[in-house]
């Protein structure tokens, strides 16, 4: 990126400082799966984007909690980023016209940007009495969404609500919420489960959509895979207690005291996906996701679990594998075949280990359920 490209930048960035910036890009490059060096390049395309990409939010039955997690990212902060960077035409709660002269702008933004602008839809959309339970302006949640996504191009669902339905479509689902893929079908939508998501999660993807004029690679139900690859478990700080059948009782109990896992608690990390226990939030770095202070994690970023379970109902173990942090089979570094076939040898027999451990702590748990049965 060149110094004359920031300059530029930096007239509208306020009090970010270049090595600031760079860093920030190399951060989310880094939690896209990408090469750190691409953050460069992530940076060159922000800076030379002739016109900011537009960015209209739509809120639906939502409780604010996805826009209050945005509202604190810290690296840039919000103001730095999302004001800046791209053009927020559009959002209930950040505007600053209401009323009629927001619902112009809405219109005035769809005219001048077709194709061209990012659909971020907050919220689960009521299709129940023809979509009476949620209203804006005048309009009913449905329509808008439909009327919005016709000349988008591509829809961010943030927030399990607007990805499954969340706590709206809980049984009996009294509305019909429903979430936003199953309504819009003919336009790329990413979903960005969680409630709410860690706000890192959304920057990246629009960035990386900025960078690259695509989305980002996405798994079987349509999250970024760089944030949804992998289950909680796998990388949770209180993983080792789990191996070893160290498990928490009750809560307050000695056993919770002193850090041990919480799946007898309830915590649905074994079938959960995503990055809470490696990313977590408030930039605190200090444990700061509900595993981490004490509460087992109840899936929200999950459609059939999260409010859709019972809250302290034992996860299922069907998918449960060894961490990253265990060895996995892999050539050795030697420029021999024997050395070669004995990094593999002593790779498989530390993998298979660590799985036999697993393994044997998942039919103890299975044995013990069978018991009270």
């Amino acid at each position: 990126m060149k110094n004359t490209d920031f300059k530029a930048l930096s007239n509208h960035l306020s009090g970010v400082s270049r090595r600031d910036f760079m860093k920030y890009c190399s951060i989310m490059a880094v939690g896209m799966g990408l090469p750190v060096g691409m953050g460069a390049q992530i940076a060159e395309a922000v800076t030379k984007a002739a016109k900011r990409p537009p960015v209209i939010w739509l809120s639906a039955q939502e409780c604010t909690g996805c826009s209050e997690s945005l509202l604190r990212a810290t690296h840039p902060s919000l103001e730095h980023l999302i004001l800046d960077l791209i053009s927020l035409d559009y959002h209930e709660t950040l505007s600053t016209p209401s009323g009629h002269q927001a619902e112009e702008a809405r219109a005035a933004s769809i005219k001048e940007n077709k194709g061209k602008f990012i659909l971020v839809v907050d919220g689960s959309i009521p299709l129940k009495d023809n979509g009476i339970y949620c209203m804006i302006a005048g309009k009913t949640a449905v329509d808008i969404l439909k009327e919005t996504a016709k000349d988008c191009a591509a829809i961010i669902s943030i927030g399990s609500c607007a990805a499954w339905g969340g706590v709206p479509s809980a049984d009996p689902n009294p509305t019909e919420a429903t979430p936003v893929y199953k309504i819009i079908k003919d336009k790329p939508v990413v979903n960005i489960p969680g409630c709410p998501p860690n706000p890192y999660n959304f920057l990246s993807t629009v960035l990386y959509f900025v960078t690259f004029g695509k989305l980002p690679e996405l798994d079987n139900l349509g999250r970024p895979k760089f944030a949804y690859s992998r289950l909680i478990h796998e990388n949770c700080e209180r993983r080792p207690h789990f191996d070893a059948g160290r498990f928490a009782t009750a809560f307050g109990d000695d056993n919770h005291r002193k850090g041990y896992c919480l799946y007898k608690l309830g915590c649905k990390g074994p079938e959960t996906f995503n990055n809470c226990s490696t990313l977590q939030f408030g930039d605190t770095g200090a444990g700061t996701w509900p595993v981490g202070i004490g509460h087992p994690c109840f899936g929200c970023s999950e459609g059939g679990v999260g409010f859709h379970i019972p809250l302290f109902t034992k996860a299922s173990l069907h998918m449960v594998t060894p961490p990253d942090t265990y060895p996995h089979i892999a050539e050795g570094q030697g420029k021999g075949v024997g050395a070669s076939l004995g990094g593999v040898a002593v790779a498989a027999a530390a993998a298979g280990a660590a799985y036999a451990a697993v393994n044997s702590v998942v039919k103890k748990l299975d044995n013990e359920e069978k018991g009270k049965k």
